[in-house]
């Protein structure tokens, strides 16, 4: 199919983060984009302002004549009535990674694969490749604060997409550069085994292109793969902290900020800083740098570039930051990646209470990883569990937030609901807080901000 020649497009989820950067793309490129999202939300709002059609009901009467595509999002229940009408009535309809693997194929493509940091990741390798001379394409799965959007298009050959694991999204890509930043256990409900995870991230690193580069995280199970990538001429890579080809060593918190330096065989840098809390952020930023260097970014305009990147929204953003109280919200909804954010709160403010809501998402992952949850959660001082966001599932007998609860060792645990939330933070000391989770948990932000910057302590 010829992308340029579509002039009219519908999006069924447009509102996800990877729909609306694909939405993006289309509409810059003079096309008729409409759509369908479940709720309304900031997203849907902002992509409504730049001149795309959305409504919030299934219905057919909102499709209009002549479409040209459908694209949609796997989490679209299978019994949507706009989806099965388009696919009754033989339109062309594409899933959304199949969309972007198409686009990216035109392009020389980085993507960044794991099951966490891939938001992070992608966005700073976008940031430090546009500051250091590549004027990369980037589809990225969170709002970057430095691009103010989740898409942005560039001028030379070289496009960042984020590489989702996530019903086998990635397999559609084929890059150029592949940066591997994590391979832990996820979307049991789509793999069924954590071997069958491992194994499908191996068969997304075999697709890299003729020639190109592998950069992983040092230690993944990826010996036998990277042998094979190497026998047929392609370059492998490794990064981690005090260990692989590109090396950060002396970690620390400096002025508020995390201080690192970076070594391989070609450069060794002694203090690169970076305002993003955490020794995961600090691999992030590491795998970042291999990739930018891979791809011809200028490095010594790298130290600059990497101090002035802003972040991520929803990734260890700062809320309220002030002398008295700080807030940070997060997207974590896995125990390894709460593990990191509420570490990196821990390792920024070392002598102060850290007080964390969580809001768990799917049934389905939190029956099957209640345990990590319940040890992630006790490095907090305080827990406050949510009810689990259903997302696209229906409920699981048994499955409950208190079944974390209850396998947690930290006596400081309250079990509450959205609704009761607020008057619930009224009756404790706040120091440090965090909102983590990847349901509708951002929905509490503003509230719960409004509360803390009140004069009246809570």
């Amino acid at each position: 199919m010829e992308f340029n020649a579509i002039k009219k497009i519908y999006f069924i989820g447009i509102g996800g983060i990877g729909m609306s950067a694909l939405a993006r793309y289309f509409r810059l490129h003079g096309a008729e984009v409409h759509g369908y999202d479940r709720t309304e939300t900031d997203l849907t709002r902002a992509l409504a302002a730049e001149g795309m059609f959305i409504h919030y009901e299934d219905d057919l009467k909102y499709i209009p004549e002549n479409v040209d595509l459908v694209v949609f999002t796997p989490a679209v229940p299978k019994e949507h009535a706009e989806l099965n009408w388009f696919i009754n009535n033989n339109y062309p309809v594409k899933k959304r990674a199949e969309v972007l693997g198409i686009i990216s194929r035109a392009k020389r493509c980085i993507a960044i694969a794991g099951t966490h940091g891939k938001t992070t990741t992608s966005t700073m390798a976008s940031h430090l490749l546009r500051a250091c001379g590549v004027d990369a394409t980037a589809f990225v799965g969170g709002i970057s604060l430095n691009l103010g959007s989740n898409f942005v298009e560039g001028n030379s050959d070289w496009v960042v997409v984020e590489a989702d694991e996530y019903d086998r999204s990635f397999l559609h890509l084929h890059p150029e550069i592949a940066v591997l930043n994590s391979i832990d256990a996820d979307h049991l409900d789509i793999y069924g085994t954590e071997e069958a995870v491992v194994e499908s991230f191996k068969q997304f690193v075999r697709q890299i292109k003729p020639g190109g580069k592998l950069i992983y995280r040092h230690g993944l199970p990826l010996e036998d793969v990277a042998a094979e990538l190497r026998a047929s001429g392609r370059q492998v890579f490794s990064f981690g902290i005090e260990e692989g080809d590109f090396e950060a060593f002396n970690v620390r918190v400096e002025d508020g900020q995390m201080a690192f330096g970076l070594r391989s065989t070609i450069f060794d840098w002694t203090d690169l800083r970076l305002n993003y809390p955490g020794k995961h952020n600090v691999l992030n930023a590491t795998a970042a740098i291999a990739a930018t260097l891979s791809a011809g970014g200028f490095s010594e305009l790298l130290g600059v570039a990497l101090a002035g990147f802003q972040g991520v929204k929803r990734r260890f953003e700062y809320i309220v930051r002030n002398s008295e109280r700080v807030y940070i919200d997060d997207y974590a909804h896995h125990p390894a990646e709460l593990e990191a954010v509420i570490g990196a709160a821990k390792m920024m403010y070392p002598d102060r209470k850290v007080t964390g809501i969580f809001q768990p998402h799917l049934y389905t992952r939190t029956r099957d990883f209640a345990e990590g949850f319940a040890r992630a959660l006790d490095l907090l001082d305080e827990c406050i569990l949510l009810d689990i966001y259903p997302a696209r599932e229906q409920p699981i007998p048994g499955v409950t937030s208190a079944m974390i609860a209850g396998l947690m060792q930290n006596p400081n645990v309250n079990l509450t609901t959205k609704s009761q939330l607020l008057n619930l933070l009224k009756t404790k000391q706040i120091d440090v807080l965090m909102t983590m989770g990847a349901g509708d948990i951002d929905t509490l932000i503003e509230p719960i901000k409004a509360l803390l910057t009140t004069n009246a302590k809570p």
